[in-house]
């Protein structure tokens, strides 16, 4: 039997050159790869969110969280939309992230695998797994000494 000779353009052996197959299914940003996916429950909030972060007894300025679905805290200020400037705190340390279930729009917090955790109301969270917050609950992150408690404008004082 005759064999063949190879169709133009194709190879003999293996080919090992990287094919941009991965590539095109991770989410990146300014050339950062995000290790963080929105699930398809994400929703704008429908209440105006705010986190306010003190330091010891000082209040900061208020943080606004409810002009967008999720929030990517973190030390990398390239791709952080809330930057936290600890040396604990990971470039990409957690999310803030609303999501609409049951019909209601809450806000939910992960923690992105990082390398000093996260609080929420002084109990260390699990990596990788959504938590309801509520309104004063209070989040920290890594060693960082700023408490961020989370409200709303209707929140009754």
């Amino acid at each position: 039997m005759e064999e063949k000779p190879p169709a133009a353009g194709s190879s003999t052996g293996p080919n090992y050159s990287l094919s941009g197959a991965l590539a095109k299914d991770t989410n990146t940003f300014k050339g950062v790869v995000i290790k963080y996916n929105e699930p398809p429950e994400a929703h704008k909030p429908d209440q105006r969110w705010f986190l306010y972060p003190f330091k010891g007894d000082q209040s900061l300025d208020p943080i606004p969280i409810y002009r967008q679905s999720a929030y990517l805290l973190g030390r990398d200020r390239n791709i952080a939309d809330i930057p936290i400037d600890h040396p604990s705190c990971s470039k990409q340390h957690a999310v803030i992230q609303f999501r609409k279930m049951k019909g209601k729009i809450c806000p939910y917090l992960i923690d992105l695998e990082s390398a000093n955790k996260t609080k929420l109301n002084d109990e260390t969270i699990e990596p990788s797994r959504y938590y309801q917050i509520f309104e004063k609950d209070v989040i920290k992150f890594g060693f960082s000494t700023r408490d961020y408690v989370i409200m709303h404008e209707n929140c009754a004082t």
